[in-house]
C-alpha cells in the first residue's frame, strides 16, 4: 500500500532520472558494503513439505550472495534436486525440496563485496507427525556437534564420507612491518576424489579474510596457502583455517605477531593501527585509530592525520596541532569524491611512520548512498513527495552534541521536513552560557551535511550551540538550543589493570593473565609487555590491543625469568602500568603430550577464536578420542566460573539429548581413568578423587550436593568439578549422566532436573591444569523428596587454618537449606579426636553469626570439630566432622607482621620458607578472599607476601589472613581493630612526614653592638642536615646582611644580623631538613613587637659605643640618708686622670670634678635640708678626649615628689613618742623628729577623726618639735590624740591617750612649759608685714615690694616663683638688709614675670611664708599712650 504523502513514477522516466544522477557521480563515490533490505525469516514446516527463504541485498559492486546451512556452504550441485538457489534483481531465494528431519537448521546468508560482508540468520524447524514415521527415509542423524564423535563413525551423507585431516602446519609465526608472510597448511582429504575442490576459508580473529591486496589466497589441490603481501600490525593475530566437506569442517589456528618496523627517527614512535572511517557525509567524517604499543621511549605528544584523494598521489595533513585523542573529524572535504586517510604519531624525539591507509571512503550524504545503491530495474519507485520551489527551509530537528573533547564537538541534527527543491546547507552558531549572544561558526560558507566540528573552543567554558537551515530562498529559523555543555574530554583513560599473574605454558610461552580495569570505557583493549627479570628493558608481547584478560606470550627465551606488566587502551590514551607481576620462569607446565596440545590451541587464550573452541561438550569429547585430557585445561581454564548460587537456577541438558550422550560420555570417562592411570609418567598429574559427598538440600526435582577437596590435588591447583549422577531402581544403578557441562569452582553443587521420590547416586572428579582426575566412589543413594523440616540443614565446607599450640580458626560455610526461617548464628562443637561421641562439648554458648571462629586449645592434643546452624525454630543437623586437628605449631611457622616504611605506607607482610613451585599466597579479610584491589595492593615476590594498604580507613577495620597453597596448611592472621587502627596512622604520619625535633623553637635575642640574633636547637641532626633560611617566604642567605652558622653536634642554628631596619619587619622562618624528615619553626617580628626589638637593638648599639669612653655604670640617682640629707649619686667606670665630671642644675653648673682618680668609681653630690629650691633637673657630664656621657635625674614635679616622700618617710620614722606638756595658754601635744621640713604634712586626729582648728586648738612646728595647743583644755578634750605623717605610701601615726590624770596634772604641766613656750613663740621667723595679694602691672614698669621679717635667731630668707626657688639677678633683684626688711625688685617687668611668688622665712624655732600673684598686663595703643609715662609701682610694706 502505499501512503497518501507518496505518488508513483513509472517506467522510463524513472529509468532516465537514474541515469542522468549516476553521470553526475563518479564510479568511487557509488561503492558502498552490503545491506540486506529485505532479511531472510525463519520458517517451521511438516516434513515432506517445501519451503523458500529469501532476501533482497543491495550493494555496489554487486555481491556475492553465498547460503549456509549450520555454517557449511550449500553446494545445489552436490546435492541435486535437494536446493534450487535464485538471484534475480537483487533478490536472492534459497529453495529446500521434501523437507526432512535432517533439514532442521540454522541457515544464513552471506553477502560480500569489495567493500564488506554483512550476513543475515533464519532458522527452519520441521516437524513430523507422531507415529507417522516413513522407514524408507534415511533414520534421523546426531546434530553435526558430534559428527566427528559417533560411535558409528564419520556420517554418511550421499554415499560418500570425507575425512579431512590438516597437516605440516604453520606454527605460531613472527614478522615485522613491510614484510611478506605465508600461512599454509597440507589438507589431505579421504577419499580423494579428482577435481574435488572443498571450501577453504581463512579467518583473522574470527572475521573471514576476502581476498585484496593485502591478502592473497591459494588452493593447490592439497595444500592451502595465505600470503600477507605487506604486514602491518593490523595483519596480527589469530589466523585460523577452515576447511569443509559435505561430511563436516577441520579447522586449525595459530598466532601470527607483526613488530614494529624501524623508526625513520630514533625513539620515535610506532605507527597507529586500525585506521577506520565512521560517519560518512558530504563534506565531514570521522576518522579513528588504535594508539601504538611502541612509543619510543618518551609519552607521545598526539596524532596528526592526512588525507588523500581516490586516484592521487597526494597527502594533506588535516590538523595543525597533534590531537591526543584517538578520534578526530575531519572537514572540508568535496562531496561526491572519495578519500583515504591514514595517521601518525609523534613525541620529542620525532614522527613515527604512517599507519596503514583505510579502506576508501565517499563524500556523500548517507540518504545519497542509499538511493543510489537501490536495484535499477524500472519498476515503481516509491519517493518523498517533491518540494515545491522557493520555500524557506524549517528548522533543523534532533540537535544534539554526538561527541565532545577538549579539542572539538560534534554536532549532529536531522534536516528539516520542509526545504527547497534544491536542497538544504546550514549555519551553526555557538552561545556562551550565561549570555543571550549568539555568534555564527561559519560565515563565510554553509555545511551541506548535517554534521558539524567546532573547533578554537575555550577549554572549560560552556556553550550552547544551535543550527539554521538555509537556500536560494533565504535562512530558516534556528533549532532548539542544546543544553549546556563544558568543553573537556568526556572520555577519561582507563585505570589501570592489576593482579597481573604469569603461568608457565610451554618453552617458549607464559600465559599471562589479569584483573580488568575497574574504570574503563570504551575500552579498545590491552598492551601486555614482558622483561626479563634484571634486564629493566620492556619489549612489547603484542602490537594490536587484545580485549581478553588472558593472552599467551610467545616467543620468550627457554629458562629466563620474565616479569609482564599490561596497560589498557581506549580512545582517550593509555592507561597507566599495572603493578609488575612476579618473575615467572620460561618452561614448560605439562608434559609433553599435553605441550604440544597447548601449543596447537596457539594460546590465543581468552583472544582465541571461537572457530578453534567449539561447544564445550564436543570439546571434551574431541579431547577424549585423542586419548588425551588435554581438552580439560581449557575447560578448567575457560570454563570454571559457575559457583553454587549460579548452578542452583541451572538445569540439566534435555533429558532426551542426555540421553543420546550416554555412551559417549561413558566412553570419555573411560579414557580420563586410563589416562589417570597413566599419569605417573606425566610431569603433573591429575588430582586425585574427591570425597566424603553429602547432601546440604533436597527439593522435589533437585538436591544440593556437597564433597571434600582430594587429599592430593597433583601438580597444579584445582580448577573445577565435574559431578554425574544415575538413578537408583530397586537397588540397581543405572548409566551415569553429567550434571554439569561447565566445571565448577565451589565444592558444592545443585543437581537439577532430578526425578521426585527416585533415589539416586552421585560421583565427582576433580579437574586441574594436567587434566581431570578419575570420579570418585559413587556415593550413599540419595532419596529425592523435598525437605520440610523447620530447622536449617547442616554447614559444610568446614576448614581448619591457623594452627598452633594453644588455638587455631576454624571456617565453615552456612547451609544451603535456610529451613523456615533465615539462619542467625551457629554453635561449633569440639571434642577429643579418640574420644567418644557423649564427649562432644561446645565452643560458644552463645551463637556467632560469624562463618569463622578462632578455637582455644590444649597443646599436644588432637581434635575434631563440627558446626550447627540455628534459627528461629532451632538448632539443625551437624556438619560433617572435620579430619583430626593435631594442635602443634608447625617448625618454622611465622605470623604477619604488620610494617611501616619510611613513605608511611602500611602493609602486611607474610614470610613462608618451604614453597612448592605451585605454591601462591592467598590473602583474605574476615576469611573472605580479598579480590577488590581497591583497598589493597597484594606483592609477592619469592616466599614473601606482602598486603599493602593502598589508603587506611576505617572501613579496613578486621581480620586479615594470609594462606600459603600447596603446603600443609601455612597461615596466619592479623586483627585490625580500631585501635590498632589509630596507632598504626599515627606511625605512618610518622614515617611519612617525619620531624627532626627541637629543643627550643626560633627564638631571637640581641648581642653585643645591638647585633640581633636568631636561633633554635635541634634535639639530633646527622651530618647530612641542611637548613633553608626564609624571610617573607624568600630565601636568605649568607653575605653582608647575614651571617649564618648551623653547628651539627649541638643541633644550635644561628643567624646574626647587624641591625633592623624597617624593610626587616616580617617572619623568619628556619627550615630544617634531615633526609625525609623536616621541621621548621617561625617568628613573627611586626608591629609593636619588631618596633620595640629595633629599637632595643638601636639602644643596645648606643651603650656600646657608649661604653667605649667614660661612661655611667649605674646612671645618676639618689639617696636619703637618716639624717634626712639626699645625696645624688652615680656609679661610672673606664675613666682615667684626665676624666672630668660635671654637675648641672637646671643647665647652671653647680659642681665640677677634675682629675677623677680612680678607674670605676661612685660620684656624689650631697643635698643638706632639702627643700623647694632645690627641686629641679639635675645632670652629670663625663668627659674626656675618648668621648662623653650624659646622666640626668629629674626631680621636678613627680620626680621631686617621689623624693620628698622618701625624705618624708625617713622624718616619721624618727619622730620620738607623742606627748603632753603644759603651756601658759593650756596644755601641748607634741612630737620631736630629726630633722623637719617645711614641706612635710602632718595630720592630727582626736578620736580617729581629723582635728578642726580653731583659736582654741592650733598646730604649729617649733624647730624639730611638731605640736598641737588646747587652750583652757576640759574634761571634754580628753580622749585618743594621734598625729599622722603622710609619706605618699602608707604614713605612720603616733598616739597618745589624754585622760584620767586630773585636771591638776594638766595645770602642773602648763605652769612648767609656759616660759618654754614663750621663749619659742618669741624668737620664731616670722614675715611680720605680710604681702599683697595680687599685684597688677603694666608691662615695662618697675616693681617693688617690700616687707618686714622678724626672729630671732635671724631667719634665712628664700624667695620662690611657682614654687621653684629663684635668685637675685640684673632682671630680678632680691634683697635682705638689717635681718628686718626683705626687698623685690623687678626693675621692667614683662609678661613672662606674670605668675605666683612666695617668700619663705626659717630658723630654729619655724618657717613661716608669705605669698602673693604678679599680673602684667599689656594695654592697648590708646592706653598705652596715656599710661606711657606712669609711675612705676612699688609696694613697701612694713609692721
Amino acid at each position: 500500500q502505499l501512503n497518501k504523502h507518496t505518488h508513483l513514477r513509472i517506467g522510463s522516466t524513472a529509468i532516465y532520472e537514474h541515469g542522468e544522477h549516476f553521470k553526475r557521480i563518479n564510479e568511487d563515490s557509488l561503492m558502498h558494503a552490503p545491506e540486506f533490505v529485505i532479511k531472510p525469516r525463519s520458517h517451521t514446516v511438516w516434513e515432506k513439505q517445501c519451503v523458500r527463504l529469501h532476501c533482497t541485498v543491495s550493494g555496489w559492486p554487486d555481491p556475492r550472495v553465498v547460503w549456509y546451512k549450520n555454517n557449511v556452504a550449500i553446494d545445489p550441485i552436490g546435492n541435486a534436486g535437494k536446493y534450487k538457489l535464485e538471484s534475480r534483481y537483487s533478490v536472492h531465494s534459497l529453495e529446500i525440496n521434501r523437507c526432512d528431519f535432517d533439514d532442521t537448521a540454522q541457515y544464513h546468508v552471506s553477502a560480500m563485496n569489495s567493500k564488506g560482508e554483512q550476513s543475515a540468520y533464519a532458522s527452519v524447524v520441521v516437524k513430523r507427525f507422531k507415529g507417522e514415521i516413513d522407514e524408507s527415509l534415511p533414520s534421523p542423524r546426531p546434530l553435526i556437534l558430534f559428527h566427528a564423535l559417533s560411535v558409528d563413525g564419520p556420517v554418511s551423507e550421499y554415499g560418500i564420507n570425507f575425512q579431512t585431516h590438516i597437516v605440516d602446519k604453520f606454527g605460531v609465526s613472527f614478522g615485522r612491518e613491510g614484510e611478506t608472510m605465508s600461512l599454509g597448511c597440507t589438507v589431505i582429504i579421504y577419499p580423494t576424489l579428482h577435481l574435488y575442490k572443498p571450501e577453504v576459508q581463512w579467518y583473522r580473529d574470527d572475521v573471514l579474510l576476502s581476498p585484496s591486496k593485502w591478502n592473497h589466497m591459494h588452493w593447490s589441490g592439497d595444500r592451502a596457502t595465505l600470503t600477507l603481501t605487506h604486514l602491518n600490525k593490523e595483519d596480527e593475530g589469530l589466523y585460523t583455517l577452515r576447511v569443509t566437506t559435505k561430511s563436516g569442517y577441520e579447522t586449525y589456528s595459530a598466532y601470527v605477531f607483526v613488530k614494529d618496523a624501524d623508526a625513520e627517527v630514533e625513539r620515535a614512535p610506532g605507527a597507529p593501527l586500525d585506521v577506520r572511517c565512521l560517519d560518512a557525509n558530504k563534506d565531514y567524517i570521522i576518522v579513528t585509530w588504535k594508539q601504538p604499543a611502541v612509543d619510543g621511549g618518551d609519552s607521545i605528544l598526539g596524532y596528526f592525520v592526512d588525507r588523500c584523494e581516490v586516484g592521487t598521489t597526494h597527502w594533506i595533513q588535516c590538523n595543525d596541532t597533534p590531537v591526543k585523542f584517538a578520534r578526530f573529524p575531519v572537514t572540508g572535504l568535496v562531496e561526491g569524491r572519495s578519500y583515504l586517510f591514514r595517521v601518525r604519531a609523534i613525541n620529542k624525539s620525532g614522527m613515527s611512520r604512517p599507519s596503514r591507509v583505510s579502506e576508501p571512503v565517499a563524500a556523500m550524504d548517507p540518504s545519497d548512498r542509499a538511493r543510489t545503491s537501490a536495484p535499477w530495474t524500472g519498476q515503481i519507485i516509491v519517493t518523498e513527495e517533491e518540494p515545491a520551489e522557493g520555500v524557506v527551509p524549517g528548522r533543523p530537528l534532533e540537535l544534539q552534541v554526538t561527541e565532545a573533547t577538549k579539542n572539538y564537538v560534534v554536532l549532529s541534527w536531522n534536516p528539516p521536513g520542509e526545504k527547497g527543491l534544491e536542497g538544504v546547507m546550514y549555519y551553526v552558531e555557538k552561545c556562551v552560557s550565561g549570555t543571550d549572544s549568539w555568534q555564527r561558526v561559519n560565515t563565510e560558507i554553509p555545511v551541506k551535511s548535517p554534521r558539524f566540528a567546532l573547533f578554537d573552543l575555550a577549554e572549560g567554558k560552556s556553550y550552547s550551540f544551535r543550527v539554521r537551515c538555509c537556500n536560494s530562498a533565504g535562512v530558516g529559523e534556528p533549532s532548539d538550543p542544546t543544553e549546556a555543555i563544558t568543553v573537556g574530554d568526556k572520555l577519561d583513560i582507563p585505570s589501570a589493570p592489576s593482579k597481573v599473574v604469569p603461568t608457565r605454558n610451554t618453552d617458549t610461552s607464559v600465559v599471562v593473565s589479569w584483573v580488568a580495569s575497574s574504570e574503563a570505557k570504551e575500552l579498545v583493549g590491552y598492551y601486555i609487555e614482558g622483561s626479563i627479570e634484571g634486564s629493566n628493558v620492556w619489549e612489547p608481547c603484542n602490537n594490536k590491543p587484545v580485549k581478553a584478560t588472558r593472552f599467551i606470550c610467545h616467543g620468550l627465551m627457554t629458562g629466563e625469568k620474565y616479569m609482564f606488566r599490561v596497560r589498557a587502551v581506549n580512545a582517550a590514551g593509555l592507561s597507566q602500568f599495572s603493578p609488575e607481576s612476579e618473575a615467572v620462569e620460561v618452561k614448560a607446565a605439562i608434559g609433553d603430550k599435553a605441550q604440544a596440545d597447548t601449543e596447537a590451541r596457539q594460546g590465543a587464550g581468552a583472544a582465541s577464536s571461537a572457530l578453534t573452541q567449539p561447544d564445550p561438550v564436543d570439546s571434551k569429547r574431541k579431547g577424549g578420542k585423542s586419548g588425551s585430557v588435554s581438552w580439560a585445561p581449557d575447560l578448567a581454564k575457560d570454563l570454571v566460573s559457575e559457583s553454587v548460587s549460579d548452578s542452583v537456577s541451572e538445569s540439566l541438558t534435555d533429558i532426551a539429548t542426555a540421553t543420546h550422550l550416554d555412551s559417549v560420555t561413558a566412553e570419555v570417562q573411560d579414557q580420563a581413568v586410563e589416562t589417570a592411570n597413566e599419569s605417573d609418567a606425566q610431569q603433573a598429574p591429575s588430582p586425585a578423587p574427591p570425597y566424603g559427598i553429602t547432601v546440604l538440600e533436597c527439593v522435589c526435582d533437585s538436591m544440593v550436593l556437597a564433597w571434600k577437596q582430594p587429599s592430593f590435588i597433583g601438580g597444579a591447583d584445582i580448577t573445577g568439578y565435574f559431578v554425574d549422577y544415575r538413578e537408583v531402581t530397586d537397588g540397581v544403578p543405572g548409566k551415569w549422566h553429567e550434571a554439569n557441562i561447565k566445571a565448577i569452582s565451589d565444592r558444592a553443587y545443585r543437581v537439577s532436573d532430578l526425578k521426585e521420590n527416585r533415589k539416586y547416586q552421585f560421583q565427582v572428579r576433580a579437574a586441574n591444569m594436567a587434566g581431570v582426575g578419575i570420579p570418585s566412589l559413587p556415593s550413599n543413594t540419595f532419596l529425592c523428596e523435598e525437605w520440610t523440616i523447620a530447622v536449617p540443614g547442616p554447614p559444610h565446607d568446614l576448614q581448619v587454618r591457623e594452627v598452633r599450640n594453644d588455638s587455631l580458626v576454624l571456617l565453615w560455610k552456612p547451609p544451603v537449606y535456610q529451613g523456615r526461617d533465615p539462619v542467625n548464628g551457629f554453635y561449633i562443637d569440639i571434642k577429643e579426636a579418640d574420644a567418644p561421641e557423649e564427649v562432644w562439648r561446645g565452643v560458644n554458648n552463645k551463637a556467632t553469626e560469624k562463618t569463622f571462629i578462632k578455637v582455644n586449645l590444649k597443646e599436644g592434643e588432637r581434635f575434631v570439630f563440627r558446626v550447627r546452624a540455628q534459627n528461629k525454630a532451632g538448632v539443625g543437623e551437624c556438619s560433617d566432622v572435620t579430619e583430626p586437628v593435631p594442635a602443634l605449631t608447625k617448625p618454622g611457622t611465622k605470623e604477619i607482621v604488620v610494617d611501616v616504611n619510611d613513605d608511611g605506607i602500611i602493609s602486611l607482610n607474610y614470610e613462608f620458607c618451604d614453597l612448592t613451585p605451585d605454591s601462591k599466597f592467598v590473602w583474605s579479610k574476615n576469611y573472605e578472599e580479598i579480590t577488590d584491589s581497591s583497598r589493597l595492593t597484594i606483592e609477592t615476590k619469592g616466599n614473601k607476601s606482602k598486603a599493602i594498604f593502598n589508603t587506611l580507613e576505617e572501613e579496613d577495620i578486621g581480620i586479615y589472613s594470609c594462606l600459603v597453597t600447596h603446603t600443609d596448611g601455612a597461615s596466619s592472621s592479623y586483627n585490625l581493630s580500631e585501635e590498632e587502627l589509630k596507632r598504626l596512622l599515627e606511625v605512618s604520619h610518622d614515617h611519612k612526614f617525619p620531624i627532626i625535633p627541637l629543643k627550643s623553637e626560633l627564638a631571637v635575642e640581641l648581642l653585643e653592638k645591638g647585633k640581633v640574633r636568631f636561633w633554635l636547637q635541634a634535639d639530633k641532626i646527622s651530618a647530612n642536615g641542611k637548613v633553608d633560611y626564609i624571610f617573607n617566604e624568600k630565601a636568605v642567605s649568607q653575605g653582608e646582611k647575614y651571617k649564618m652558622n648551623f653547628d651539627k653536634n649541638t643541633g644550635v642554628i644561628e643567624m646574626i644580623m647587624e641591625s633592623l631596619t624597617p624593610a626587616d619587619e616580617g617572619t623568619f622562618t628556619f627550615q630544617l631538613q634531615d633526609g625525609k624528615a623536616t621541621n621548621q619553626s617561625s617568628l613573627v617580628l611586626i608591629g609593636d613587637v619588631f618596633k620595640a626589638l629595633q629599637k632595643e637593638s638601636e639602644f643596645q648599639k648606643k651603650e656600646w659605643v657608649r661604653k667605649q669612653g667614660p661612661h655611667f655604670i649605674e646612671y645618676l640617682g639618689y639617696e636619703v640618708t637618716p639624717e634626712c640629707c639626699v645625696i645624688l649619686k652615680c656609679k661610672v667606670g673606664n675613666v682615667k686622670k684626665e676624666t672630668s665630671a660635671h654637675w648641672y642644675k637646671d643647665g647652671r653648673e653647680i659642681k665640677s670634678d677634675e682629675h677623677l682618680g680612680f678607674t670605676e668609681g661612685v660620684l656624689k653630690l650631697e643635698i643638706a635640708q632639702i627643700s623647694k629650691k632645690d627641686a629641679g633637673v639635675y645632670e652629670v657630664v663625663l668627659k674626656d678626649d675618648r668621648g662623653k656621657d650624659t646622666s640626668t635625674l629629674n626631680l621636678t614635679d613627680q620626680g621631686f615628689k617621689d623624693l620628698m616622700n622618701e625624705v618624708f618617710s625617713f622624718i616619721a620614722n624618727s619622730s620620738t613618742a607623742l606627748k603632753i606638756t603644759s603651756t601658759d595658754q593650756g596644755i601641748r601635744l607634741y612630737t620631736f623628729v630629726s630633722y623637719y621640713n617645711d614641706l612635710l604634712q602632718v595630720t592630727w586626729h582626736y578620736k580617729d577623726s581629723a582635728i578642726a582648728f580653731s583659736d582654741r586648738i592650733k598646730s604649729g612646728v617649733v624647730g624639730e618639735q611638731l605640736w598641737l595647743q588646747i587652750t583652757e583644755p576640759t574634761e571634754k578634750d580628753m580622749g585618743k590624740y594621734a598625729i599622722e605623717f603622710n609619706d605618699g605610701k602608707g604614713g605612720l601615726r603616733r598616739t597618745v591617750e589624754l585622760s584620767g590624770q586630773g585636771e591638776t596634772i594638766i595645770i602642773s604641766i602648763f605652769e612648767s612649759s609656759l616660759l618654754a613656750t614663750l621663749i619659742v613663740c618669741l624668737g620664731r621667723a616670722r614675715v611680720a608685714g605680710g604681702l599683697p595679694d595680687v599685684v597688677t602691672i603694666q608691662e615695662g614698669k618697675a616693681l617693688n615690694l617690700t616687707c618686714n621679717i622678724s626672729g630671732d635667731p635671724v631667719p634665712e630668707v628664700t624667695w620662690l616663683k611657682n614654687d621653684r626657688e629663684i635668685t637675685s639677678d640684673d632682671h630680678c633683684i632680691l634683697k635682705f638688709a638689717s635681718g628686718k626688711f626683705a626687698s623685690f625688685i623687678i626693675t621692667g617687668v614683662n609678661t613672662s614675670d606674670s605668675g605666683k611668688y612666695s617668700i619663705l622665712v626659717k630658723n630654729k624655732y619655724g618657717t613661716e611664708s608669705g605669698d602673693f600673684t604678679v599680673s602684667v598686663f599689656i594695654p592697648d595703643e590708646a592706653g598705652g599712650k596715656k599710661n606711657k609715662s606712669g609711675p612705676n609701682l612699688v609696694v613697701n610694706m612694713y609692721k
